[in-house]
């Protein structure tokens, strides 16, 4: 059955044409009322929005099928991400398609701003000649500050300094050599704020830049700077920046967002050399075409072949990447299922291990794989997207350790529950016939797939139990698809893994208890 798309905001009819070339078939519903948002989610795969669309926890907690929330934009406000996650849906944006419209926009803001244009339009319209009161300055030779230099913000760098402007960018992911290579000099927040006579916004809303800009900040700016946001409204507090303005201290400032947006008022609306624009950042032909295009393909990828690009909630996997990993995370929340459903006592870390050329793919999703699997048995509906956040509410730590070949097998994964009680070690590869496999149990070295039924016993290493649990089964009826058995060393600790054609009893399974020497049986189900 096709997967089914919900378009609930004006997309390009291009990227409706995306969805129906590739096999999805795809409704579109535009201004939904939220309650029959809430009704018909269940019945789709996919949602693509922009902003209008608000995607709630309601929302998500509806949709029984949902998979994907496509945002054709930047900003994800509108969707709540964490409801998403924890349903295990994932959340995209398309952080590329309107870039350049939005630094274009800064930069013609900032040149508005230096020359006061919208002002001197009006006042020309009005038919007064005030030429001396427009008295502007020049960018030429001026310091603009980039607070935030990602992908926009070095855009805006890069048309900066081609206007011979001198370029500072405070961003604490910007490394030396990226700063190098853009031409801009990394300079520490505070000194930005003293350097720059013009400063530039492209930094996301988060906790700890909400009102990043405020009272103490801007009094620390350079007197006669000017001020640009086109990222995110609450970046500045914009009633302290009315007052910095009004005292003089700030000479002007351009916003394209707002702290409640639609802007019906702010301190902003009126002070002299302010200029505003409705959250036009993205508002071009080209950025709205773009960004609708590039969230039906990566929606459209992610339904039909596994691939995720620009996800807010989980690791990127290519449209390259996804075949080649398919069967490693196939085993990575096999060997998952299987240590979970053998933890009996609470989990304090779980230590995966690559060695050999697993070590060199993205193991992200194939760690979110293991978490998902281990945690399953002990919370219903967790997957590979909810995995993470589930495990960190419950102080359960994700270890990596990546390593070259070592052993028999050219690659292999080994996962490690470390509980109260103990640590319970599994390990599995991958042949070449892409069958994942389990290779080693409690150190203990045996080969088998993982089936649907399977029981696992550990026993004292003594004659006579196969025998007995062998008649055990057949007395019961229990048809025995695969045997493996192995020891730590002879008349020690035996493992016996065995795969059933159906789920074992608990009847027959008091009976494999009850046998001399078992130590432990626990049915396993996949």
């Amino acid at each position: 059955m096709a997967p089914r798309v919900l378009i609930s905001d004006d997309l390009s009819p291009a990227a409706v044409a995306i969805f129906k070339e590739r096999g999805i078939d795809v409704d579109v519903k535009i201004g939904l009322p939220k309650d029959e948002l809430e009704k018909i989610i269940k019945d789709y795969d996919g949602l693509a929005v922009r902003s209008a669309t608000k995607v709630t926890e309601k929302v998500i907690a509806a949709a029984g099928n949902l998979k994907v929330v496509g945002r054709a934009g930047i900003g994800v406000d509108n969707i709540d991400v964490k409801a998403a996650t924890a349903k295990g849906v994932i959340v995209m944006n398309t952080p590329f398609g309107n870039s350049i419209t939005t630094a274009e926009h800064a930069i013609s803001l900032m040149m508005a701003l230096a020359r006061q244009i919208p002002a001197a339009d009006r006042s020309t319209q009005a038919g007064k000649w005030e030429k001396s009161k427009f008295m502007g300055v020049e960018l030429f030779n001026k310091t603009l500050g980039v607070f935030g230099c990602g992908n926009i913000g070095s855009i805006v760098a890069d048309r900066a300094i081609g206007l011979k402007m001198k370029v500072i960018a405070f961003d604490p992911f910007l490394s030396a050599e990226r700063a190098m290579a853009l031409g801009v000099e990394k300079v520490e927040f505070e000194e930005m704020l003293r350097r720059a006579d013009f400063i530039t916004l492209h930094t996301p809303l988060t906790d700890k830049t909400r009102n990043v800009l405020n009272a103490e900040s801007l009094a620390r700016m350079k007197t006669g700077a000017r001020l640009i946001n086109c990222a995110r409204g609450g970046l500045v507090d914009e009633k302290a920046l009315a007052e910095a303005i009004k005292a003089g201290h700030i000479a002007g400032a351009a916003f394209d967002v707002f702290e409640v947006e639609p802007a019906k008022e702010s301190p902003l609306f009126g002070l002299p050399n302010v200029i505003c624009t409705p959250h036009l950042g993205a508002a071009t032909n080209e950025a709205q075409e773009n960004v609708a295009l590039q969230v039906a393909e990566q929606m459209a990828d992610y339904l039909l072949k596994g691939a995720i690009t620009n996800a807010i909630n989980f690791p990127n996997i290519t449209a390259e990447e996804a075949p080649r990993l398919k069967p490693w995370v196939k085993l990575a929340e096999q060997l998952g299922s299987f240590a979970g459903q053998l933890t009996e006592s609470s989990i304090k870390s779980i230590h995966i291990e690559y060695a050999g050329e697993v070590a060199n793919l993205n193991t992200k999703p194939m760690s979110a794989a293991a978490l998902a699997g281990v945690l399953r048995p002990l919370l219903s509906g967790v997957n590979m997207v909810s995995a993470t956040s589930n495990a960190k509410e419950r102080g359960i730590k994700l270890e990596e350790t990546t390593r070259g070949q070592d052993g028999a097998f050219e690659s292999y994964m080994k996962l490690t529950v470390r509980s109260e009680k103990y640590d319970r070690a599994i390990a599995g590869t991958v042949f070449s016939d892409s069958h994942p496999r389990v290779i080693q149990v409690r150190d203990i070295n045996m080969e088998f797939e993982i089936s649907p039924h399977m029981l696992f016993v550990r026993n004292a290493d003594k004659p006579g139990f196969i025998g007995r649990f062998g008649a055990v089964m057949g007395e019961a009826g229990v048809n025995i698809a695969t045997f493996n058995l192995g020891r730590d060393k002879p008349g020690g600790d035996a493992i016996c893994i065995v795969a059933t054609d159906e789920a074992v009893s608990a009847e027959v399974l008091a009976k494999v208890r009850a046998l001399p020497h078992v130590v432990r049986a626990v049915p396993l189900a996949f």
